[in-house]
């Protein structure tokens, strides 16, 4: 079994893509790709660049579902994090979870 994938996204921009077949994400048209986090970073991503947000969603993600290019690459520090070259196709989504933070504005994720 292949591991999942997971997208992080505020509700209101998530919102906007409700009648759609497809996902983009803000930064898509700029950066060329969608941001993705494996199980492993999905905490780190969370506490790096979303501490303070009310509520996010984390979009679960079946990779062998993706229909755009998947790309693992190396970024500043090392790490090599999943980049989808394209929109996300909803149908790889296998489950969209509510996220809310801990008194402090940090985020707990526990794969499950």
């Amino acid at each position: 079994m292949k591991p999942t994938l997971y997208h992080i996204v505020s509700p209101e921009w998530w919102a906007e893509f409700s009648d759609l077949d497809y996902y983009e994400s803000e930064t898509l048209s700029v950066e060329k790709f969608i941001h993705l986090s494996t199980s492993g970073q999905v905490q780190g991503t969370l506490n790096n660049y979303f501490v303070g947000k009310a509520q996010l969603l984390l979009l679960h993600l079946d990779m062998d579902k993706l229909s755009a290019e998947l790309r693992f690459e190396t970024v500043r520090n090392a790490d090599t994090f999943p980049h989808l070259y394209g929109r996300l196709n909803k149908d790889a989504i296998l489950k969209v979870e509510e996220l809310l933070p801990n008194p402090d504005g940090t985020f707990t994720f526990t794969a499950k």
